[in-house]
């Protein structure tokens, strides 16, 4: 009988460099450095001091990997363990994987029932620049005032599905770094260029440079306005969502080029941000298409 040599008898008893198992530190306790940075990304919906965006979930942390993103640490419930086995071969060498104690871990995290797996990635920084580049390919959004992550998730959601050029976050508007507003976005909030209108100068700002740029201000309105079928997209645009219940201030629709509304049911009051947004968008790449 033949004997493989020594060498390769000992790499025969080694694990792969490349296994999951090999890749995992096991941390023990709620005050690792990274679990306090993900707690309080979560609980603050801002990124960390090293600029990292919390998220979580299986499904999530593969858009970010599909998204290009930049991955400081994954972190993994240490039940979830099998979740390593499907996520790390996608995920460079040089991030750090933890497994944690699933009652560590669930402190950290924000949901009930956690799936397991939970990362602190870095997301795109676009300015105002880059949507009036991405205008040809649809209208952006502002929103202003809106505070439900759900609609705003629907709203960025949308917004790359039917081609917007980006979003605007306007004053009073929920943090895009809110976890409910990333899971609500399924990803495009990894994608889609999101401005804050803080830091392009200011709504007032905007709607200047928009009409300097050639780019038609639209208000949405619940009520009065053109209705949605009359208007015109074929050009380029910005669509102003207000906020649920107040919708867009008066002196700001005073500004706007045009103001339009949805036709619906007199028995409903209104539609909410994130199904409004989601039509007109609609409208507008169709009309785009035509």
């Amino acid at each position: 009988m033949r004997y493989p040599r020594r060498a390769n008898l000992a790499a025969m008893n080694q694990p792969e460099k490349s296994s999951p198992a090999i890749r995992l530190r096991r941390v023990e306790g709620r005050h690792n450095p990274l679990i306090k940075r993900l707690r309080q990304a979560f609980a603050h919906a801002e990124p960390t001091e090293e600029g990292d965006c919390a998220i979580e979930g299986l499904h999530i942390v593969e858009e970010a990997i599909r998204s290009s993103l930049r991955f400081r640490a994954v972190l993994f419930r240490e039940s979830a363990q099998s979740l390593a086995t499907r996520l790390l071969p996608q995920i460079g060498s040089h991030v750090e994987t933890l497994l944690v104690p699933d009652k560590s871990f669930d402190s950290a995290v924000p949901s009930e029932n956690p799936q397991g797996v939970a990362a602190l990635v870095r997301l795109k920084e676009f300015s105002l620049d880059d949507l009036f580049e991405r205008i040809e390919l649809g209208p952006m959004v502002a929103v202003v005032g809106l505070q439900d992550p759900g609609n705003l998730g629907t709203i960025l959601r949308s917004a790359e599905a039917f081609g917007g050029a980006g979003v605007i976050l306007g004053d009073g508007t929920v943090s895009r770094f809110n976890s409910k507003v990333i899971r609500a976005s399924a990803g495009s909030s990894f994608r889609l260029p999101v401005v804050s209108a803080k830091a392009a100068g200011g709504l007032g700002a905007i709607v200047t440079q928009l009409r300097e740029n050639g780019v038609r201000a639209i208000a949405t309105s619940s009520h009065k306005g053109t209705p949605l079928d009359q208007a015109g997209f074929a050009g380029a645009a910005a669509i102003f969502i207000g906020g649920e219940g107040a919708g867009l201030p008066k002196s700001l629709i005073a500004q706007m080029a045009e103001t339009i509304a949805i036709p619906h049911s007199p028995r409903v009051e209104s539609l909410n941000a994130g199904v409004a947004a989601s039509i007109v968008l609609y409208e507008a790449a169709r009309q785009r298409r035509r």
